[in-house]
């Protein structure tokens, strides 16, 4: 057994207490009848913690104590099981005193709850926005087994950076687990809590999906469907009456009601529920962006050029890979009006309540002034084959590529519904969302979105004799070092498995305050050196991995004529 060791007198002193001999506890930063949160010091890799302690009553039986235990190791299983990018990681689980304690990673953030009741409801597309995030979350965990049980606005975080979080999975079971409901074990808030759960204890992924609905209904009301003056007030109308009719939903009410319907089976099906959200999220304008000085002046002066027309077609050649795609993307936000986050006082941070949780799924966004698409270059750099050519305000006017939704591939692929194959007749074929405005800029197609932050681009010029490693790195060193890259942090470059003379090169990246997440392949198809890079904001980054596998899967080139 691993114990706590204190190097003062106080015991329990705030910053004193060492737990397995490697977490030093700084200040709780969460706290609840079951358990406490801390921020704490992993002095083994230095790196700041969360660690959650298991605190049972004193009035609690051995036999209580030991499945609030159980509960508390259920909760690390259950967030590691989902093997999800968002998910908060578990470092680690280590007893303590007879007691569990869970490390995991620390995220500064205030929750759903507090964010509603100091600041007030939201608007329904942000609510919508934070509906995918939540969604996207659920689905993963359900699709690894997993019921979260308890989604309510106290275990959704906003964090200060804007992401959106599903926390807790103390009150999770695996759906082959059966049932672990049982007579005196707390199932979840009932304002939160299914019709069929506050019933007889019945928990299915609709269960889950009818506590989303709970949850944004919240989010732009600022109280739950069946708020009463007390729990058994609650539980009487779940069982008799139907939610209250939400007055501020707007677009968002047709979807509140449909998961907050009474039958699990009458409910609306999580894909459906997706497509609706993403109608209400495309309804509201986007918000131009702001083009910094820095980024402007790396590429003044570079070649522009514009060809005459592009079209699309199909054909047949070499596809740059053969991974199979994703069956189904992930949630992708797109931009929405800032909502005013105040920071809580400095040093706090709020870790899920008791939660464990993960980081799934998407961010609320900052609202960004109009300014002008370009401005005068003070120090002029080559345009790079990595994302960052394109990755600026583009010229007005440009042309936008036609609404074909071709949707054909090549050797058996298929494009997503609402793109199309690009080409200018030199050999290459481009899947293209319709729609997008492109241009080029010397052997670069830039194709932007022209509503969103998102980048595609195509650098055609590549030297197919060259080392696509070296290149990558060789093009990163000159970026940092002029500049182009503020805050810099690579999370890979290396040779891809299977393909020969091909690198990935995935790195994050700031641009005007926005943390910028990109991926560049380097690689040579027909004799020919090309390069393809994708660039969005951070947030955006999983909603749109389906679609970055699928250009890199259904590019295809024929060797260059003459």
């Amino acid at each position: 057994m691993v114990g706590i060791e204190s190097t003062g007198g106080g015991g329990m002193a705030v910053g004193r207490m060492l737990v397995a001999g490697r977490y030093r506890l700084g200040e709780p930063v969460g706290s609840g009848g079951m358990g406490r949160v801390w921020r704490a010091r992993d002095e083994m890799l230095d790196r700041d913690v969360a660690v959650k302690e298991f605190v049972p009553p004193d009035w609690m039986s051995d036999e209580e104590r030991a499945r609030l235990r159980d509960r508390t190791l259920r909760e690390a299983r259950s967030a590691g099981r989902l093997n999800h990018p968002h998910v908060v990681r578990i470092y680690d689980v280590v007893h303590a005193d007879g007691l569990p304690w869970i490390v995991m990673e620390y995220v500064p953030s205030r929750s759903l709850h507090q964010v509603i009741h100091s600041d007030g409801p939201f608007s329904p597309a942000t609510a919508a926005r934070i509906g995918l995030a939540l969604l996207d979350a659920l689905r993963a965990a359900h699709a690894a087994g997993v019921l979260h049980r308890d989604v309510k606005p106290h275990n959704v975080l906003i964090g200060h950076d804007g992401r959106v979080v599903l926390t807790d999975f103390g009150l999770a079971t695996f759906v082959d687990d059966g049932a672990v409901t049982g007579p005196g074990l707390v199932v979840g808030s009932p304002q939160y809590v299914s019709p069929e759960r506050a019933r007889d204890g019945t928990s299915s992924p609709e269960s889950d999906l009818w506590s989303l609905g709970a949850t944004l209904y919240a989010a732009v009301e600022g109280r739950s469907p069946y708020a009463r003056e007390n729990a058994m007030a609650t539980l009487m109308a779940l069982a008799t009456e139907d939610p209250d009719p939400p007055s501020r939903a707007g677009m968002l009410g047709p979807v509140l009601t449909g998961l907050l319907r009474r039958r699990p089976g009458d409910r609306l099906t999580a894909d459906e529920v997706e497509r609706r959200l993403r109608m209400i999220v495309a309804s509201t304008p986007a918000v131009p962006r702001v083009p910094s000085p820095r980024r402007v002046r790396a590429f003044v002066g570079s070649e522009v050029d514009q060809p005459a027309e592009g079209r699309v077609r199909g054909g047949e050649g070499d596809a740059v890979g053969r991974a199979p795609t994703l069956g189904r993307a992930p949630v992708a936000l797109a931009s929405v009006e800032k909502r005013h986050l105040p920071l809580v006082a400095a040093g706090l941070a709020l870790v899920a309540l008791l939660g464990v949780g993960g980081i799934l799924a998407g961010y609320l966004v900052r609202k960004e002034p109009v300014a002008p698409v370009s401005a005068p270059s003070a120090r002029p750099m080559a345009a790079s084959f990595s994302a960052l050519t394109c990755d600026r305000p583009a010229p007005a006017n440009l042309p936008k590529l036609p609404l074909r939704n071709a949707s054909r591939g090549v050797s058996g692929w298929s494009l997503f519904p609402g793109w199309s194959y690009f080409t200018n007749g030199s050999g290459f074929h481009m899947p293209v969302p319709d729609g997008w405005t492109w241009q080029r800029i010397g052997t670069t197609y830039c194709f932007r979105d022209p509503v969103g932050d998102t980048v595609l681009s195509l650098d055609t010029g590549r030297n197919p004799a060259a080392d696509p490693v070296k290149a990558c790195r060789a093009e990163a060193t000159r970026l940092v070092q002029a500049g182009a890259l503020p805050g810099y942090e690579e999370l890979a470059l290396e040779r891809t498995p299977l393909l020969n003379k091909t690198a990935d090169w995935e790195y994050r990246y700031n641009r005007d305050g926005v943390r910028m997440h990109a991926q560049t392949r380097w690689f040579v198809k027909a004799e020919r050196g090309f390069a393809i890079s994708w660039a969005t904001r951070d947030f955006d980054w999983t909603g749109d991995l389906a679609k970055i596998n699928m250009v890199l899967t259904t590019f295809y080139a024929q060797p260059k004529v003459g």
